[in-house]
C-alpha cells in the first residue's frame, strides 16, 4: 500500500487491489507513451500477479493480502542469504546479492526485503556477465524463489468482492490487455465485467459487494463512476453489445437516484439509501479517484459516443459544480480536471466496422499509438443490436470502415487503415 521509510525500500506489505489496478493501467500507458521497458515490465508482473493471486473461479477478484502471516509483518516475502544462496546454483548467487542488497546489512527486522540497490551494468560487469545473461539469470531466479516462497504460509486473503475496486482492476486489464498485445488480460476484464453484471445487478440496481456468492449492500457512486468507466475500457477491447448495454443502465441509475438536479454533481448515496445524518456530495480525490469526477468524464464519453445529451449535460452540471473546488485546489481535483479538459477538448472516438478479425488487426494497430483521450470501438459487422446513435456506422460492401469522431462531430469514413493512420497520427500531433 505504502513505503514506510524515507527510500521507498520498505513496503507497508498489505496488498490492495484498489491500488493495483489503477497502477496496472498507469504502468501500461507509461509504457506506450515512453516505449520504457522497465514500465512493460512492471505492467506485466503486476497483471500476472492480479490474475494468479486475487482473482475468484467466478472471474470477480477479491479485496486485499494481509501484511503478516504467522503473526510477523513481512515474514512471506523477507529473505536470508543463507536461503538465497542454497536455492540457487554458484553461477546465479553472487550476482544476484549483488543487484539486490543481499550482500549488504538487513534492512527489515534481522531480514533482507530484497530491492535493487545497484545499476545491472554495474553488477553484469563486476561479475564477468553480460546484461542479457544477468536478464536470464535474475529471471530464472525469481521463478526459484517464487516458487519456494509458494510453500511459506500465506498472508490472508480478504475474498470480499467489492464493485469499485473490481471495477478499478477491469479498468487497468482492459487497459494493459492492449498495450501488452495480451488477450488473457482483455479475457479476464470481459469476465470480471459480467460477473458484476450477473451477480451485483439485482433488479435493476447495484450492489457493492459480494462474499462467497453473497451480494449484498446498495452500491454508492464510485461503484456506479468506476464501473461506467471500467466497462468502456473493457468494450475496447472486446466489443459486447451487453456490456454496453450495462453501462447505459448505470449511467441512468445514476441520474435518475443520485443526481443533484438543482446544484449538480452527485451524492455518494442514492436517494432511497438509507437515510444518513449528511448526505454528501465528494468532489476530492483521496485514496481513490473523486466519484464525481469519474462519473463527469465517463458519462462524457458515453454521451459522445450515443450521442445522448442527458449524459453530457450531467457531465457539464457535474463541472460547474465543482469549479470553485478546482480553482482553489486544483491538486486536490486531477480527476475533475481530466474531465473538464475533455468537456473543453473533446475526445476523439474510432468506431471500426467490418470482418471480425479485420476489425481486430485495425484496432490492435491503432492501440500501438498513446492517445489517452482517444476511444477505439472494433465492431464486427454481424453485431446488429446497437444503439441508435452507432447504429448507422456500418460497414459497406464488405468494405471495413472506421468511423473518427470529435466529440459529436464525425467525419466521412476511411476504408484503407494507411487513410485511418495517417488521421490518428495527425490527431496525436
Amino acid at each position: 500500500r505504502y513505503a514506510v521509510d524515507r527510500h521507498w525500500e520498505i513496503p507497508h506489505f498489505e496488498k490492495m487491489l484498489y491500488d493495483n489496478g489503477p497502477l496496472l493501467a498507469l504502468y501500461a500507458e507509461a509504457f506506450l507513451a515512453t516505449g520504457d521497458e522497465t514500465f512493460k515490465d512492471a505492467a506485466n508482473e503486476t497483471a500476472d500477479w492480479l490474475l494468479a493471486d486475487m482473482r475468484g473461479s467466478d472471474g470477480g477478484f477479491y479485496s486485499s493480502r494481509d501484511a503478516d502471516s504467522e503473526g510477523v509483518e513481512g515474514k512471506f516475502y523477507v529473505w536470508t542469504p543463507n536461503e538465497v544462496r542454497d536455492a540457487l546454483d554458484e553461477e546465479s548467487f553472487p550476482p544476484f546479492a549483488a543487484l539486490f542488497g543481499l550482500d549488504q546489512p538487513a534492512n527489515f527486522e534481522g531480514a533482507w526485503h530484497l530491492r535493487v540497490v545497484k545499476d545491472r551494468k554495474e553488477v553484469a560487469s563486476a561479475h564477468g556477465v553480460t546484461e542479457e545473461r544477468l536478464d536470464e539469470i535474475v529471471s530464472a531466479a525469481k521463478k526459484t524463489l517464487l516458487e519456494l516462497r509458494s510453500k511459506r504460509v500465506a498472508p490472508g486473503l480478504d475474498v470480499k468482492q467489492l464493485t469499485s475496486w473490481n471495477a478499478l482492476a477491469i479498468r487497468g486489464l482492459a487497459i494493459a490487455g492492449r498495450a501488452l498485445e495480451r488477450d488473457d488480460l482483455n479475457d479476464a476484464a470481459v469476465d470480471a465485467a459480467h460477473f458484476l453484471r450477473e451477480n451485483l445487478l439485482r433488479d435493476g440496481r447495484l450492489l457493492a459487494t459480494c462474499k462467497n456468492g453473497d451480494a449484498r449492500l446498495a452500491a454508492y457512486l464510485d461503484d456506479h463512476a468506476f464501473l461506467i468507466d471500467a466497462l468502456l475500457e473493457t468494450l475496447q477491447s472486446r466489443w459486447d453489445t451487453e456490456l454496453l448495454t450495462f453501462a447505459t443502465q448505470l449511467a441512468d441509475i445514476l441520474l435518475e437516484h443520485f443526481e443533484d438536479e438543482s446544484a449538480g454533481g452527485f451524492f455518494f448515496t442514492a436517494d432511497d439509501h438509507e437515510k444518513l445524518i449528511y448526505r454528501n456530495k465528494p468532489f476530492a480525490d483521496e485514496a481513490l479517484p473523486s466519484g464525481n469526477g469519474i462519473a463527469a468524464l465517463a458519462l462524457q464519453r458515453l454521451g459522445f459516443l450515443l450521442g445522448e445529451p442527458r449524459y453530457l449535460d450531467a457531465a457539464e452540471r457535474t463541472l460547474k459544480a465543482a469549479r470553485s473546488a478546482m480553482q482553489d485546489y486544483p491538486h486536490g481535483h486531477a480527476s475533475l480536471l481530466d474531465a473538464l479538459e475533455e468537456a473543453l477538448d473533446h475526445p476523439e472516438t474510432v468506431i471500426i466496422r467490418g470482418a471480425a478479425d479485420e476489425v481486430v488487426r485495425w484496432r490492435e494497430s491503432a492501440s500501438r499509438l498513446y492517445a489517452p483521450r482517444r476511444l477505439v470501438f472494433a465492431i464486427p459487422d454481424t453485431v446488429d443490436d446497437l444503439p441508435a446513435g452507432m447504429a448507422d456506422k456500418k460497414a459497406r460492401n464488405g468494405e471495413t470502415l472506421a468511423y473518427r469522431c470529435v466529440g459529436t462531430h464525425c467525419e466521412e469514413p476511411v476504408s484503407s487503415f494507411e487513410a485511418l493512420a495517417a488521421s490518428l497520427a495527425e490527431s496525436s500531433d
